[in-house]
């Protein structure tokens, strides 16, 4: 196993260890986990930052898979095997802006005078986007789903900040950049040697 499979191994692990984060509602990222994300990032975004100013370097015209992982795949098969999905939520995930702003962000990556501790910075915030952008399109629905489903809009809350949570912890653990995954930061960028 290379060093970076090794580091997006132990980062795995810890974001699901309870030990490692803190899962209140109210609370960030928890501040170890910052920290261990940070110290065992920061030489891939100096990696990826290195690759960005080489003469060859050039960004690619964006693309986007709408919400990586197979969620937005997954989500259209359910929509066209289930007709209430289909007909109540849609054919793409009702969050999937929020995933093509994020992956705007990830193809780019930062700017190519960046530092690697800028460039991870940049990366975190773009995740926290994509959190807060789940959430409020889970308020924005609240009051429809409510009926709908006939539960509380504390419920609704809930759920949307449950998946909110879940997709911030997958693009922090798939996103690491030079990964060689197709939606890693900076995957407009030709991948790190």
């Amino acid at each position: 196993m290379n060093h970076r499979n090794a580091r997006t191994v132990f980062i795995l692990v810890c974001a699901l260890l309870p030990a490692c984060s803190d899962s209140s509602e109210e609370a960030a990222p928890n501040a170890s986990v910052d920290r261990l994300e940070r110290q065992l990032e920061l030489r891939d975004h100096a990696d990826l930052l290195a690759r960005m100013g080489l003469p060859d370097s050039t960004l690619a015209a964006f693309t986007t898979d709408g919400c990586s992982g197979g969620l937005s795949v997954g989500w259209e098969y359910l929509a066209e095997e289930i007709e209430d999905v289909r007909n109540y939520h849609g054919i793409r995930p009702p969050w999937e802006d929020c995933c093509i702003e994020h992956d705007r962000l990830y193809h780019a990556g930062t700017a190519i005078d960046a530092t690697a501790e800028e460039s991870f910075e940049a990366r975190k915030q773009a995740d926290l986007a994509l959190l807060a952008c789940v959430v409020e399109t889970g308020d924005t629905r609240t009051a429809e789903l409510s009926r709908e489903y006939e539960v509380s809009s504390q419920t609704i809350h809930i759920l949307y900040s449950t998946i909110a949570e879940l997709m911030y912890r997958a693009v922090r653990i798939g996103g690491v950049p030079c990964s060689g995954l197709p939606w890693r930061w900076g995957y407009g960028w030709p991948e790190c040697d």
